[in-house]
Parts: structure tokens; C-alpha cells; sequence
């Protein structure tokens, strides 16, 4: 049983489109009023109220208070799932404080302000259905959606998928909905391709350099959105910020600058899945390096460079894509200095700077890309081993309320953050003329 996601573009109508915005203000007036009434316990009491408790209260005051008679407009897993949330963020920052949470510290909860925020919401019961180009939502109806849902709907007709919850948001002028599905996915017990691996080096030049098993090198050049359309967001937020405060046209320009964002976004977004795609489906083993992105994104000169190619999504990517096909990631160790070894005869450079595309061995002579290089050794990493990162669900949030996703993963072991040895990889010998460079179209 693997927790996926399926999301749809939503084509609504004025009308849903205006029940859209309400159900989206309506969770952000629940997130301010639950803040506010934890803030005010705790300079009270020093402690603050669970979701469950945020919730009885809201039902006990929304029948009195005469201000909040337009609560029945929208459905009330709306205001359940922000109380959710609120308590999940507050946990979250407890958790980091004692030292307990992995990854950056996240701050105490702040309120939001329209506008400034984005504009979600989630239900977790009711009438959630799909069926050919419409969505059905609780106490909205059914939407019309741009693309086709006869995927997930055949699924669910089946009795393979679950609905769990179904998540809807706005991304510029569009508006999308998110269904959290658990579904008995078939991963196959061996790979297509058994026994192939491959080495894939990220960078800022070109996207993924990779070399496999047979020695075959492919290079796929990131599309870099953000670098080919910044001279049109440099203009586009110029504009907005000339425009008064309040007005109509600055509504107008914002909503232009956003549109360019997502564009940006959706074109690097693409480029991810296609190679992650290709590469999960091609290759048993699959063998990344661990990259500190957030430091490479406090170097002011490659941060922006970094954040254009998205290098941590297509660890994500290749984190479940792998599992569902029935293969393996594997991930190099922090400190693994693949630019430095000589893939010919293991000699080690004591520096290397960046600078430097041309990886030259001062012991056999070597003389090759970096790039290809650093790929090579991180393919022989197949058959000595490295910490295995692949996964078959378990990232996907949220789940139901109170039941995070379960972590699956083909074969035996039971746990994605556990490490494993990989088995010995047929890895072709090194011969400089014997590489195939290949472009995509």
C-alpha cells in the first residue's frame, strides 16, 4: 500500500470560484482565531490548546458569538483541518526546540493575512469523487477540471485506491485539487532491467551527468526557467511595485508576476519528472551523492544557480520513483569526494576547484571531464554499497488525521532509513573511447 498523490487543474465556474475563495478564507480566519485563543492561554496558563480542544471550543463559541453567523457557508472540515494544522505546527516547533526535530528549526506559527498568503484548504470526510473531467467536492458541487481523472477514478472502481483526504489551493490563477489516495500500487519484486546501475552527478552547468554500467555517458541540460525568464521578472515586478497600494492594477500586476512564477516553476518541474522518470525506469540501481543544498545556497554567487536546477527534488523524485519499479537508490556519503578520485586508478587530488571542468590524474595521466568523473564513481559505489534513501510512500502530507502515512519499500527490509549493502554491479572497465555521449532532443 503505497500514499500517493493526485492533483488536477480545476476549470470552476464564477460561482465556485467564488465559494473557492470563501472556503480558503474561511480556513485562514480559523488558523488567526486558534492562534489567538493558544496565545492567549498560554500568557495565562502556559500551555496552549490541542487541535481537538481548539475545535469543541469553536463549536461552543461560533452558536453565541453574533460575528460569526457566516460560518455555515462553508463546511466545517474546514475549520477542523486548520485547527489540525495549527496544532501539527505548534508540536512541530516544541519538537524543535527540544532538539527532537531533524531539519532547519521552523519558528512559532505566525498569523495570515490575506494576500500574503496562499490561498488552501483541505476536507478530510464527505462527498469526495472523481469522475471523467469532474471533481466532487463537499458543499461545492462538481467542478469541471482541465485534465481527465479517469485514472484515479478507474482505481477507486476497482477497489486498488482510497481517498484519504483531498486538498485544495490556488497557484496564481488557477486553482488545483490534491487528492491524498492510499493505493495497492504492483511493484514488481525484480527490476526490468536487472543488474543495470548508473552514477548521477548534479550540477550547475549541466543538470544530470550520468554514466552507466555498460559506460555509456548522457548528459541532460536543465532547462534553467528562472535565468531564461528573468529579464521578464525583473520587469514584471518592477511594474507591480510602481502601482499604488490597494488598486485595482496592482491586483492586475501581481497577478501577472505571479503567473510568470508558475511558469517557471512548471517548466523546471517538467524537465525533473522526465529525467527522473527516465532514469528510475531504466536502471535498477541508481546511486546520487548527498548534497548540502542549503549551503550551497548561502554562497551568493551559485545560490541562484543552485535553486534554478532544483537539485533537491530530484532526490525526492528519485527516492519513490526508484521503489515503485522495483529498484534501489543509493546514496553517497556527505563527504564522498567523487570530483577528487581518479575513476581509473583511485588516486585522490588533494584540491580541486571549481573552476577546473577537466579532472586530470598527476598518477596515470587521466584526462576527462569532471563531471564524467565524479558520475563514474559514483556508479562503483553499486557494488561497494552506500546508504539506501528509496522509498514506496510515506512522504506524501497529509494523511488522515492522527495516522501518518506508513514508509514502504520492495523486498525485505522494512524501514527506508535503515542502510544496506548492494549487491555487486557488473561495472564495464574504463576505456576512454568506448563512451557514448548522447543529447536529448
Amino acid at each position: 500500500m503505497v500514499t500517493q498523490a493526485y492533483r488536477f487543474a480545476l476549470d470552476p465556474t464564477p460561482a465556485q470560484a467564488r465559494a473557492l475563495r470563501s472556503h480558503a478564507g474561511a480556513a485562514r480566519f480559523a488558523w488567526n482565531w486558534g492562534l489567538a485563543a493558544c496565545r492567549d492561554r498560554y500568557d495565562a496558563e502556559g500551555r496552549w490548546w490541542s487541535g481537538a480542544e481548539l475545535h469543541r471550543l469553536w463549536n461552543q463559541v461560533k452558536k453565541t458569538d453574533p460575528t460569526l453567523g457566516w460560518w455555515g457557508e462553508n463546511s466545517k472540515c474546514v475549520y477542523q483541518e486548520a485547527f489540525r494544522d495549527l496544532d501539527r505546527a505548534l508540536r512541530e516547533f516544541v519538537r524543535s526546540r527540544k532538539g527532537t526535530r531533524k531539519g532547519r528549526r521552523p519558528g512559532f506559527p505566525r498569523f495570515k493575512k490575506r494576500d500574503r498568503c496562499r490561498d488552501s484548504f483541505r476536507f478530510c470526510t464527505g462527498a469526495m469523487r472523481c469522475s471523467g473531467r469532474t471533481v466532487t467536492l463537499p458543499r461545492l458541487g462538481t467542478i469541471a477540471t482541465h485534465d481527465s481523472t479517469r485514472k484515479l477514478a478507474r482505481r477507486i472502481e476497482n477497489g486498488t485506491a482510497r481517498i484519504l483526504s483531498v486538498t485544495v489551493s490556488r497557484t496564481a490563477h488557477r486553482w488545483y485539487v490534491s487528492f491524498t489516495v492510499q493505493v495497492d500500487r504492483h511493484v514488481p519484486e525484480r527490476h526490468a532491467r536487472p543488474g543495470s546501475a548508473v552514477g548521477v552527478d548534479l550540477g550547475v552547468t549541466t543538470l544530470l551527468t550520468t554514466v552507466d554500467n555498460h559506460g555509456a555517458v548522457t548528459e541532460i541540460a536543465g532547462p534553467k526557467a528562472l535565468r531564461a525568464g528573468l529579464r521578464k521578472l525583473q520587469r514584471l515586478s518592477k511594474a507591480h511595485s510602481r502601482t499604488q497600494h490597494g488598486s485595482a492594477n496592482r491586483a492586475k500586476a501581481a497577478g501577472r508576476l505571479a503567473r510568470h512564477h508558475a511558469r517557471v516553476t512548471n517548466m523546471r518541474t517538467d524537465t525533473l519528472h522526465k529525467a527522473t522518470t527516465h532514469l528510475a525506469a531504466r536502471y535498477e540501481t541508481v546511486v546520487v551523492e548527498d548534497l548540502n543544498v542549503t549551503g550551497m545556497l548561502a554562497n551568493r554567487r551559485l545560490a541562484r544557480a543552485v535553486a534554478d536546477q532544483g537539485f533537491g527534488a530530484v532526490r525526492r523524485m528519485l527516492s519513490y520513483k526508484t521503489g515503485w519499479r522495483g529498484g534501489r537508490l543509493l546514496v553517497a556519503d556527505r563527504w564522498f569526494p567523487s570530483s577528487k578520485i581518479c575513476s581509473a586508478c583511485g588516486g585522490r587530488k588533494p584540491s580541486l576547484s571549481l573552476s577546473e571542468r577537466t579532472f586530470r590524474c598527476d598518477a596515470c595521466g587521466l584526462a576527462l571531464d569532471r563531471d564524467v568523473n565524479a558520475a563514474t564513481n559514483l556508479r562503483d559505489l553499486a557494488a561497494s554499497g552506500a546508504e539506501r534513501q528509496n522509498a514506496c510512500g510515506g512522504d506524501v502530507r497529509p494523511g488522515p488525521a492522527g495516522q501518518p502515512p506508513a514508509k514502504q519499500e520492495p523486498g525485505t527490509t522494512p524501514r527506508v532509513d535503515q542502510t544496506g549493502t548492494a549487491a555487486a554491479q557488473a561495472t564495464a572497465v574504463w576505456r576512454t573511447d568506448t563512451h557514448i555521449r548522447s543529447h536529448p532532443r
